[in-house]
C-alpha cells in the first residue's frame, strides 16, 4: 500500500487524522531497541521457551551433551576448565508486529485536543516506527466500523504504509453495525501471519466477555499489549457545569452540577476503558491508558518493551 492518500485533503489532527503528523513523528523516535520476544509456540504445560538453533546470534556455552553438533564446540572455554563445552545459538526469527486499530463510532470522540479515533491513529504510528526502528515488519487490522487488513511490510515503507492507511481509513464510509472484540480478536488469530508482537488500540467499548478467552488464546502465541484510548471525560467526573454535546449533527447542553450526578455520568461514560483495562490486568497483559491529550509515544514503547529510547 502507498503511504500516499489519494484526492485527500489532509486531516486537521483533531478531528480527522493528519498523514502529515503521523509521518513527522518518525522523525521522534530513535533506533528503538525492542526486548527479544520468546517462542510461543504450544507445547506441554503452555510454557513459552528460548528457541536454540543454527542462527547467528550467541546465547551462551554448556557442557557437551551426546547428540550435540561437534561443529558447535567451544573450544576455549573446553581448554580452560578441561570439560568439553557446547555453544548454543539463539535461533533468529523476525520479529513482526501487528497492530489491532478499533474503527468504532464510540472511538469518534474527544473533549480535548482530538478524537479517541485521532490518538489511536497516531499511537498505531508511534508503534509502527518504533517496529521498523527496530528492524521488525509491521501489519495492521482494522475492526469495528471498517474491516481492513495491511499486510505486514518492513524498513520505512512498512511503517509508511501503516500512516497511508491510517488516513486512509479514517475517512472511509463507516460499516453497519459493530464487531464485539472477541470477532475482531478470532479473525486476528487467523490472519497473525507470525507474528511475535500484536498490540491493541481501542477504547473498551466493543470488549465483550468471550473477549477474554481469545486474549488468553492469542497470548500463547505472541506478545500482546493493550494501549486504552480514554477522553478526559472518560477517565475523571468533570467540574460542575453546563456541557456542549454534539451526536449526528443534533447539539444538546448536559448540565452537570451534584457530585453524584457528576460521577455517575462519568461512569457511564467511563465504562468502555474501565472494562477494557480491567479485562487486560485480568489476563496478565500488559496495559497503558492514554486519553486524547497525551503523548501516546511512552505508553507505546513501554507496551513494545522498548530499552534505550531516545525521545
Amino acid at each position: 500500500m502507498s503511504a500516499v492518500v489519494p484526492n485527500r485533503v489532509d486531516g486537521d489532527g483533531r478531528a480527522c487524522v493528519s498523514l502529515a503528523e503521523l509521518i513527522a513523528l518518525g522523525a521522534r523516535v530513535g533506533r528503538a531497541k525492542l526486548a527479544p520476544t520468546e517462542s510461543r509456540a504450544a507445547r506441554s504445560g503452555q510454557q513459552s521457551s528460548r528457541l536454540y538453533g543454527r542462527g547467528m546470534d550467541y546465547a551462551e556455552s554448556r557442557v557437551y551433551q551426546a547428540g550435540d553438533d561437534v561443529r558447535r564446540m567451544d573450544w576455549r572455554l573446553t581448554a580452560r576448565s578441561g570439560r568439553l563445552h557446547t555453544k548454543l545459538f539463539q535461533e533468529e526469527r523476525e520479529g513482526r508486529l501487528l497492530v489491532l486499530l478499533d474503527t468504532h463510532a464510540s472511538m469518534r470522540f474527544g473533549t480535548r485536543v482530538r478524537f479517541k479515533s485521532v490518538q489511536a491513529a497516531r499511537a498505531a504510528a508511534v508503534a509502527a516506527w518504533l517496529a521498523v526502528r527496530a528492524g521488525e515488519r509491521v501489519g495492521m487490522m482494522a475492526f469495528g466500523a471498517h474491516d481492513r487488513l495491511l499486510r505486514p511490510q518492513g524498513a520505512a515503507r512498512g511503517a509508511l504504509a501503516v500512516c497511508g492507511a491510517l488516513a486512509e481509513w479514517d475517512v472511509l464510509p463507516a460499516m453497519d453495525g459493530a464487531e464485539p472484540l472477541s470477532a475482531a480478536l478470532l479473525r486476528a488469530r487467523r490472519l497473525q501471519h507470525g507474528a511475535s508482537r500484536v498490540l491493541l488500540l481501542s477504547d473498551g467499548f466493543s470488549a465483550d466477555a468471550e473477549a477474554r478467552q481469545h486474549l488468553l488464546e492469542l497470548k500463547v502465541r505472541a506478545e500482546v499489549g493493550v494501549l486504552v484510548v480514554a477522553d478526559a471525560l472518560e477517565r475523571a467526573p468533570p467540574p460542575p457545569g453546563r456541557y456542549p454535546l454534539e451526536h449526528a449533527g443534533e447539539r444538546r447542553d448536559v448540565v452537570l452540577l451534584g457530585e453524584r450526578q457528576r460521577r455517575e455520568f462519568q461512569q457511564a461514560l467511563g465504562s468502555g476503558p474501565a472494562r477494557l483495562e480491567a479485562l487486560a490486568h485480568g489476563t496478565g497483559l500488559r496495559c497503558r491508558v492514554v486519553d486524547t491529550r497525551d503523548d501516546p509515544l511512552a505508553a507505546v514503547g513501554e507496551l513494545l518493551g522498548v530499552a534505550g529510547m531516545r525521545r
